[in-house]
């Protein structure tokens, strides 16, 4: 029997050399010969099915059977949910006032109307990229994966984009459908700024008029951020109300906008909020995981064992995760743990969560004793918020996606760690992704996890330096 390498079958197969060294360690390749570190492949091996494709894969594999509660095609999942009423299996829908479900059934009427037009979609994409640079790379992390282990960590680059994260993607479809709809203005809220420099950003690109409500909190933590939005000319309303933080914000906006829901246009800031933002906002962030999937499979020849992306409201995580769905791929949303797990220490909503109805649409809300939702906290703003997007309640549910969490201290030495080991400074909202990545890097013995790095961190270095000078020096 004649024998050959692992490069020459990788090459004949189709695949990396990762993946045939990782059949050979399983014992999977017939006729295989170990020579000390190498190993001796017949060169008439028959490659062995992959266990991930969803014909040979074992249902525990895939996903946690305790946790599924009824069948799901995802090939055709995003035609199924939601629902024509918003409902992701029970969670979702629009719990407002008749007023306000008059004004959304018309936005949710004008973007039906328009969403599969040539004229938009071509525009769309002329904008994503000419103006926002999309699209955005995946990049290996070499030094960071050598100096972990065997595991490589790849990041899909949404820092990228144009003002440095991937909120950009839903702002400039939610302006654009503004445009189209005939409003003037757009009102947003923004936790750790960067929706709101993105909305900013697409309103000074279409000439709307653009209010911004923002916690003090935040905007304390955040000031490079306001700078930015008072810079292309939006105005930028302190929130001092409640905490002062992201739900804050959110309730300021909402009540601002009834007010001038004829001429303006509410620009929401996640796959949250009453039916149709979260539809609309998926719908528009799912650019993310389209692009990942292609390029990862260009890259490597195979798809990620474990997809990792940070859940505040989720936008960033339902975009990347909508794609890898119907895949054989780990789905993991990582959420803020804080400082501990004491109420108002974290908001892990998916940990602590109970199901409620928060700003007009049900889904898990962590709540206080008398079932109004209860204070949270983050180092990060963005994740600040004591809902989820119902999207992530019904993947939930079903099992198909996981939810960890990350602490304060684990995602800085992640925003440390990435930023000397790599070059790329990240933002604290993605450094709980990359948190539990390399926190599963360090127990895995092989394998491939690609990370959404959603923001970069320029916006929080100023307070990270502030408040870990033990950092600095080391």
């Amino acid at each position: 029997m004649k024998y050959t390498d692992v490069k020459t079958i990788a090459q004949k197969w189709g695949v990396n050399e990762r993946r045939v060294r990782l059949l050979c360690k399983e014992g999977r390749i017939d006729g295989l010969l170990k020579d000390g570190k190498s190993y001796k492949i017949p060169v008439d091996a028959e490659k062995p099915d992959d266990l991930r494709k969803k014909e040979n894969r074992d249902a525990s594999i895939f996903s946690s059977p305790k946790a599924i509660k009824k069948e799901i095609d995802f090939a055709t999942y995003r035609k199924q949910f939601p629902d024509k009423n918003g409902y992701f299996g029970p969670y979702g829908g629009a719990y407002v006032d008749d007023q306000m479900k008059k004004i959304f059934d018309e936005i949710y009427s004008g973007y039906l109307t328009i969403c599969k037009s040539a004229k938009f979609i071509d525009e769309l994409r002329r904008m994503r990229r000419d103006f926002q640079g999309r699209p955005t790379p995946i990049y290996h992390c070499e030094r960071l994966s050598n100096y972990l282990g065997k595991v490589q960590i790849y990041l899909k680059r949404e820092d990228l984009n144009h003002t440095g994260s991937h909120k950009l993607n839903h702002c400039m479809g939610e302006a654009l459908l503004a445009k189209y709809l005939g409003k003037k203005k757009l009102i947003a809220e923004t936790g750790a700024g960067s929706h709101g420099t993105a909305v900013a950003t697409a309103a000074a690109y279409f000439g709307l008029e653009c209010d911004i409500y923002m916690g003090v909190v935040d905007m304390a933590k955040q000031a490079p951020n306001v700078a930015r939005m008072r810079v292309l000319g939006t105005r930028v309303i302190p929130v001092s109300q409640g905490q002062g933080t992201l739900k804050d914000a959110v309730d300021a906006a909402l009540a601002a906008y009834m007010k001038e829901s004829k001429n303006a246009f509410y620009a929401m800031g996640s796959v949250v909020g009453p039916h149709p933002f979260p539809l609309m906002v998926r719908d528009f962030q799912e650019i993310i995981g389209r692009e990942a999937r292609e390029q990862f499979l260009e890259k490597t020849g195979e798809l990620p064992d474990m997809i990792t992306a940070c859940v505040g409201g989720g936008c960033n995580s339902i975009g990347m995760f909508e794609a890898f769905l119907n895949d054989p791929v780990r789905l993991v949303g990582v959420e803020p743990m804080g400082r501990g797990k004491n109420v108002g220490d974290n908001a892990a909503t998916m940990t602590f969560g109970k199901d409620g109805v928060i700003h007009g649409f049900k889904t898990k809300v962590l709540m206080d004793e008398n079932g109004n939702p209860s204070p949270v906290y983050s180092v990060a703003s963005g994740l600040d918020y004591p809902g989820v997007g119902p999207e992530h309640a019904f993947l939930h549910d079903l099992g198909r996606v996981e939810y960890q969490y990350a602490t304060d201290k684990e995602a800085v030495e992640a925003f440390f760690l990435i930023s000397r080991l790599e070059g790329i400074i990240p933002a604290l909202e993605s450094c709980h992704a990359l948190a539990f990545a390399i926190k599963c890097a360090r127990q895995m013995h092989s394998g491939s996890i690609l990370v959404n790095l959603s923001g970069r961190g320029d916006k929080d270095l100023e307070y990270v330096i502030e408040h870990y000078p033990e950092y600095m020096n080391k």
